[in-house]
């Protein structure tokens, strides 16, 4: 009876451990323009308009400029976060369907730099 109870104990860890595995790492932080995503690291994130629903644009020097908030080839997608596959066969990060970037220019939590860069990028707001 002590070997079921333990086992019980241990399947509901697993399901824990994996349940925080499949949440998108994203984040609120504060900002000189209220609320904004973040990835776990801090660093806020942003959508460009020149992507649709689903679709990143950005790759090759877009990408050096505004990294892909990455998502691991076992991601969950999670309520408003998705996860979309970009056409080099990475996955990324979406929230309502736009894929989710940093901008390399931020270098500290708040940092909003990148917000209306080119007039194509933006916010991304929770």
């Amino acid at each position: 009876m002590k070997s079921v109870k333990f086992l019980s104990v241990l399947a509901a860890a697993a399901l824990a451990a994996t349940a925080a595995f499949a949440a998108a790492p994203v984040t609120t932080v504060e900002s000189a323009k209220g609320k904004v995503l973040a990835g776990e690291n801090g660093m806020t994130l942003y959508t460009f308009k020149k992507d649709v629903k689903g679709v990143s644009n950005c790759y090759d020097d877009c990408a050096k400029n505004w990294p892909p908030l990455m998502a691991a080839s076992d991601a969950k997608a999670d309520g408003a976060y998705s996860i979309i596959d970009r056409k080099d066969g990475t996955k990324q990060w979406a929230k309502d369907g736009m894929p989710l970037y940093y901008w390399v220019k931020d270098k500290k939590t708040g940092d909003i730099t990148g917000d209306g860069v080119g007039g194509n990028w933006d916010l991304a707001k929770p």
